[in-house]
């Protein structure tokens, strides 16, 4: 793994789940491999009540992020609720560990395993507390039986302590999910060895004072680490920079807001795409969010569209999920469309009730968790595309954009 970075983007870390039953040491498992209380632990059944997560270095890992679950048995009246939450926090899991007792394996670890093998989730088992009991004698066999990777030891035995951590995070890494073995590029593969990038990024209430926002950085670290170069230029300077260069970009990438102007004054021989597009096809499967973008002009008055965000954030004024895609979505259709907002990591639970799902680029979401939401909607038969997806079509840009990824046009132009 090669982003080895202190303050690596919660969506470029490893997630890694910790669920069990009640009093099943799952905490202590987080806090040893914290290092630190980071979660409080008691004898007392259902001591954590939330969903608790830790961002660290877990090396030889990298960067992570432990998520720790309440219990699968909680029996306390907020337990349905707490449920909940578990099963939407272990939704953005990469790997799931499965903390038991030495007691033995029940019908709630086998329902969590099932979840877990449906969402192609890799599974460790911690057979824990070993330090009060020993496993049943046929523990072992029947996760051998389940093809299971598994461990054994106590969290809170500080003698082996480092031993059970080193296990842990062995046992991790030869689970390790290919995109974390071998991270897939933003936009790297898109441009020659020694090739050139011209990144059009305008300036406006969204970004940061003093930084870029996430789509831009990322792109300009995978350049520098395809041993490409990035020529940054803001939107009204763009024109201006071509006219300037000897040779023209192998590739032109801009902010989606602006990829009507880029599009004018890009030269039709440069290939160009925008951020949004390029994360469309990190985080999730880009063929399949063309194809939903494609049925924005198959849209029917009254239709339903729900505009998703991965995060929750303050509202501009002029934002763009709340305001700028809904007034560009009526005026492109002419329609009169039921138009929803949801953020963060919720999905309504009338999910099926709408007929397109407009998402985010995913910049602060994992892979897993958008490829999760893609098919929660396949599964009720929503059509869903992102951000830039979308602009782009209400813009009658798309197909020019979609030019570095022919497969991707097609599935568009197929609806």
């Amino acid at each position: 793994m090669n982003q080895i970075l202190p303050n690596a983007p919660k969506a470029n870390r490893l997630h890694i789940g910790i669920a069990g039953r009640v009093n099943a040491g799952k905490s202590s498992l987080l806090n040893l491999l914290a290092g630190q209380e980071v979660a409080i632990t008691s004898a007392e059944p259902g001591t954590t009540t939330d969903v608790v997560e830790k961002t660290m270095e877990l090396l030889p890992l990298g960067p992570v992020t432990l998520i720790d679950t309440a219990g699968l048995d909680d029996e306390s009246t907020l337990g349905p609720a707490r449920l909940a939450q578990t099963e939407k926090a272990l939704k953005r899991a990469d790997v799931l560990a499965i903390v038991v007792t030495p007691s033995g394996w029940s019908d709630f670890e086998e329902a969590l395993l099932r979840k877990a093998h449906a969402a192609k989730v890799p599974v460790l088992v911690v057979v824990n507390k070993t330090d009060l009991s020993q496993p049943k004698p046929n523990l072992g066999a029947l996760l051998e039986l389940k093809r299971l990777a598994w461990i054994s030891g106590s969290a809170t035995d500080a003698a082996k302590a480092e031993d059970f951590r080193v296990a842990f995070k062995e046992a991790v890494r030869s689970l390790l999910p290919k995109l974390f073995t071998a991270p897939p590029t933003l936009l790297g593969d898109l441009l020659p060895p020694g090739g050139l990038a011209v990144l059009v990024v305008p300036i406006d209430l969204g970004a940061p004072a003093g930084r870029l926002i996430v789509p831009q950085v990322a792109a300009i670290r995978d350049l520098l680490d395809n041993d490409a170069s990035a020529l940054v230029v803001k939107d009204r300077e763009y024109a201006a920079l071509l006219g300037r260069l000897s040779v023209p970009p192998d590739l032109v990438v801009c902010d989606s807001q602006v990829v009507a102007r880029v599009v004018a004054d890009t030269p039709p021989a440069i290939k160009m795409t925008t951020f949004s597009i390029l994360f469309a096809r990190l985080k999730g499967e880009l063929n399949a969010l063309a194809k939903g973008a494609g049925l924005i002009n198959r849209l029917e008055s009254g239709d339903r569209v729900l505009v998703a965000e991965g995060c929750s954030h303050h509202p501009l004024e002029d934002d763009i999920g709340r305001v700028k895609i809904p007034r560009w979505l009526r005026q492109y259709t002419g329609l009169d469309l039921d138009i929803v907002h949801a953020a963060g990591h919720d999905f309504p639970a009338d999910l099926a009730t709408f007929r397109l799902v407009i998402h985010c680029g995913a910049c602060i979401l994992t892979r897993r968790e958008m490829t999760n939401r893609m098919a929660e909607c396949n599964n009720k038969g929503v059509a869903i595309t992102n951000y830039g997806l979308a602009i782009s079509t209400l813009q009658g840009v798309l197909k020019r954009a979609l030019s570095p990824f022919p497969a991707a046009l097609a599935a568009f132009e197929e609806v």
